[in-house]
């Protein structure tokens, strides 16, 4: 493995988790939007991450080939999508979204978004950011000291 691939893969995680933690923003700021420029409530936003294969030279005569030293994983968001779950249904007659007609007049579609679950993910999110910085930390400590043993 060489030097930077640790950090490489380390800021592809930061990077991802970024994303990830902005989005859940968006769907927080949004969970009492019933009315967006496309029609309807907001609807909740999820990211997908896919491994990504990160190019070294590193080769360990240690390591089986069954096992191989193949290329290190790091992650990269692939897309955002909307998610499937349906919206909820609040009774309020008064609102200028709601239902005008039909089994379901007086109902106002609000977005699918819950909070306590937000705030989970959110959490989650950030603790895995948090992973990603203690290990460019470690990583920068072990290289110095390296660099140290070197110089005596």
């Amino acid at each position: 493995m060489g030097m930077f691939d640790s950090f490489n893969i380390a800021a592809s995680g930061l990077t991802a988790q970024r994303m990830r933690m902005d989005v859940i923003s968006s769907n927080i700021a949004n969970a009492g939007t019933t009315r967006t420029p496309e029609g309807g409530p907001y609807c909740r936003k999820r990211v997908i991450f896919a491994p990504e294969n990160i190019r070294t030279d590193y080769t360990s005569p240690m390591v089986p080939d069954r096992i191989g030293s193949g290329p290190g994983q790091g992650v990269r968001v692939v897309k955002i999508e909307n998610d499937t779950a349906p919206f909820t249904l609040r009774y309020d007659p008064d609102h200028p979204d709601a239902i005008k007609t039909g089994p379901k007049m007086g109902y106002v579609e609000t977005p699918n978004v819950n909070i306590v679950m937000e705030m989970t993910d959110l959490i989650s999110a950030s603790r895995s950011y948090e992973a990603n910085v203690n290990i460019v930390n470690g990583a920068k400590a072990q290289f110095n000291k390296a660099l140290e043993i070197g110089r005596a």
